[in-house]
Order: C-alpha cells, then structure tokens, then sequence
C-alpha cells in the first residue's frame, strides 16, 4: 500500500523534503531487506533508470521553494521528485488565506488535481493522501485548504490525512491567527485527522535537547520530518508479534522470520500507515487534533555516550502524555506524574504509541493502558494501540514516539481563536479578506466551529 504526499506552500515543501530524506536514508540503514522494500515501496516508486522518485506532488505559488526542494533531492543521490510533479506560479498569496483560497486555489485546481491523479495512479493500491502544509501564511493555508476540499470530493472514500505546522504564538504573519481559524474551521469537516506540529514547541526540542544554538527553519523542518518518519514507517502491529514477545528468543526468530516471509510480512507492515492511523486515534468526528512526541531527543555527538532503557524513555513519554509537557530534559529522571483529574491532567481520547529498536518486544506499555489516562466512554483496550519494530530509527538504539489525540492542544487552540476573535472584534484587517470574497459571516462561521471542537475537547473528561 502506498502513500501519496501533497506538499503545500514553503512550509509543506520543506517539510516534505526532509520527510523523504529521512525516510529514505533510514530505509537504507534497514538491516532486513523486507522492512526497507515495504518503506520504499510505500513512499516512492523507480524510474526507468532504477532511481527512487518519491509518490509527492509539489505546489507553491512561487517557483523558489520548489527549485531548491527539486535540486536538494537530486543532489542527495539516494532519490529525487518526479520531472513533472510539481506546479507554481509567478506570485504568490501575500500571507493571505482569502487570497490562497478564493483566487489561486479555483485557479490552478485542474492542474493540481491532475498531478494528484498521476501519483495515485502510479500506485498499486493507495493507502491514503498526506497534505503537509502550515496554516498562518496563504499559499500553504488558503490553497491547502482549497485542495483538500478538492480531493475529498475526487477520492470520497481514500482517508487524507493533513500536517499541520502551526505558527509561533507571535511574530511570524500578522494575520497568522485569522489564516488558522479559517483554515482550521473548514479542514475539520474534510480531513480523517490534523496531526499538529507547533513551531514553538519543535524550536525547543532543537533549543533545549538538540542544543542548536542559532536555529532556523530547516533545522525545525528536520525534526517534523524526523517525527513523522517514526510514526509512518512499517511497524507491527501488536497482535502480530504478541506470540513472539512471549518467546525468550522471539526477536531473534521475528526477524529471521521476516527474512523469509517477505511477501506476507510486507502486507503485514503496510497495512499501519494513514488508514490505521485514523482509525486508532480518530475515533469520533467531533476529536480530529492529533499531537506527537517523541523520545529520545539527542545532539549526533552524544550518541555515542549514550544509552535508554525501554522503561525510562516509556515513563518518560508517559509523564510528558499525562502532563501535556512537551520538551523535558532527561529522559532517565524519575518524576511522578500528576494524579488522575486533578490540576494539569491530560485526558485522552485515544493514543497510539510507536516503538522502534533492540529488544522492543520485550518493552511493558501497560503504563499508558492505564484507564485514568482516558475519557470515561473508551475503554483502554480500544484507546491504546501499541505499533512496534526491531529495526533501529534515526540512529537510536532504541527510540519512542507517541501520537495523542488528546486535551493536549486545547490550550494552543483556545489561544488561537482567543487572538482571532480579538482582532475580529475591533473589525482589524477585515478588509483583506472581504475584498476577496470572504463576508464576516465567514469568520463567525468559523469561529463558531472552532468553539464547538474547544468544547468538546474540554468535555473529554467528563
């Protein structure tokens, strides 16, 4: 099953670039030749000279972006983007969803469909559709929104996942929190999931536990794409190697298996990807937001020096999941985690952890099976789903990623709308979006949504 990326505006693109490179060199890190054809075939197909062309679609409404996408990939070596799959104008959006989705979008959606339906035929059997883009600027925001709505009508029946990068709470686009209420209001409808990255929270992973001292875009754009690699990567999951975590030599036999039922482990494997995303985590159409975390964080000098246990980087993923902490120093550090709906509790909807390295079916996950974690109408078994590998990711020995939908984006969101609703009232920059056809009754629409998830989500616990 293969998956196909539409890339979106600055943002989408280069994180897009990174999400294949990433892929691509962990694919041919693999020491099991059935783990890395079934990444490679779910990402990327061969070219009559035997290259590796990603299964992505590129659009930006300025031609700069995609150039320097296109030349970074080709220059890599391991893989590059299609000769014809990508699509830009000479001028661009203006930071301006309106313009992104009521002029542009319309515009070019012949040519942006086409590109979509030649991807999708290339594959075998899709998978699903990724949308990566950011939703405060208006090509990424406007046209993403546009183009999503787009191919929900041409595939009814495909899931599309969206990735969404969301802006610094200040300081990036002044009409960054309009772009996001709009944007967030009418992909609620179309998407399967948003699986949120927030900018702010990325730059303190690369601040804190990468220790980059002057940090840029293409610095945080590795880790989204890092992150999203863990988790769209081939896995099993649990009830395929249950059997094999009760046997003291299970791995060993596991990945000589593996070696010799190629065929049937790759369906296995390829069947946890976008579809059973969705399905674990969003389970409800009210609950779309998706969060991820990820562990261990590290500088490429101190891996050499370094080790994780399964039970510190699991109590550690835990604490962060319980108390919606984000980026926590040490994995190794014993801190108890806040009683069960008390002060700062983080009730979940469903939660779907990622396991990836040596000794991985040895590693107890019933901390986060734990029914306290969940709302009151779930049962654990159906809240939980637990995806694991014996192959290592990114360099780490052992490494974990938790993907939560979850009461953890609420305060952002209710921020958000906040700053909007602000602005809305003094009736500030309203003009730039009326004069391209979006009315005030446009905004309260959205408003109106955006306050029905906030309220749900806040009932979670209830």
């Amino acid at each position: 099953m293969s998956v196909v990326t539409v890339q979106l505006g600055q943002c989408g693109n280069q994180v897009g670039q990174q999400f294949y490179d990433v892929i691509c060199s962990d694919a041919r890190a693999a020491q099991t030749q059935t783990f890395s054809a079934a990444s490679c075939e779910r990402f990327f197909h061969q070219n009559k000279h035997g290259d590796l062309v990603a299964r992505a679609v590129l659009i930006d409404m300025e031609p700069k972006v995609i150039s320097q996408s296109l030349s970074r990939a080709a220059r890599c070596g391991r893989w590059r983007y299609g000769e014809s799959s990508h699509f830009s104008q000479r001028q661009g959006s203006g930071n301006n969803w309106a313009n992104g989705f009521c002029v542009h979008g319309p515009r070019h959606r012949e040519a942006a469909e086409d590109l979509v339906r030649r991807q999708v035929e290339r594959c075998d059997r899709l998978a699903g559709l990724v949308a990566m883009m950011s939703v405060a600027g208006g090509t990424g925001s406007g046209v993403g929104t546009f183009l999503t709505q787009a191919l929900r009508d041409a595939y009814p029946n495909s899931f599309i996942l969206n990735q969404l990068t969301w802006p610094y709470r200040s300081g990036e686009v002044i009409l960054q929190n309009y772009n996001s209420v709009l944007s967030l209001s009418r992909l609620y409808p179309l998407s399967d999931a948003l699986l949120v990255h927030q900018n702010h929270v990325v730059h303190r992973i690369c601040s804190q536990l990468l220790h980059i001292r002057h940090i840029s875009f293409a610095d945080l754009n590795r880790v989204i794409g890092q992150q999203l690699g863990s988790v769209l990567q081939p896995a099993l999951a649990a009830d395929s190697h249950e059997s094999w975590s009760r046997n003291p030599v299970g791995e060993r036999l596991l990945m000589e298996d593996l070696l010799c039922r190629q065929t049937a482990v790759c369906v296995c494997v390829c069947v946890c990807v976008a579809g059973e995303l969705v399905s674990a985590l969003a389970c409800h159409p009210e609950h779309k937001l998706l969060s991820i975390t990820s562990a261990p964080h590290l500088p490429g000098a101190s891996l050499a020096f370094s080790t994780f246990s399964w039970p510190a980087l699991l109590k550690h993923l835990r604490h962060m999941l319980v108390s919606s902490t984000t980026v926590e120093r040490g994995a190794e550090r014993q801190v108890p985690s806040p009683a069960p709906g008390g002060s700062g509790f983080n009730r979940s909807l469903a939660n779907l952890l990622v396991l990836r390295g040596k000794e991985v079916f040895a590693a107890q996950t019933e901390g986060f099976g734990d029914a306290s974690l969940y709302t009151p109408w779930l049962r654990p078994p159906e809240a939980l789903t637990v995806w694991k590998s014996p192959l290592p990711f990114n360099k780490y020995e052992k490494s974990a990623t938790l993907v939560s939908n979850s009461q953890a984006l609420l305060p952002p969101l209710d921020h958000m709308v906040g700053k909007a609703w602000n602005m809305f009232a003094s009736r500030a920059y309203i003009h730039h979006y009326t004069k391209f056809g979006i009315s005030e009754e446009d905004f309260l629409d959205s408003f109106t949504s955006l306050e029905q998830v906030i309220s749900s989500y806040s009932l979670l616990g209830s």
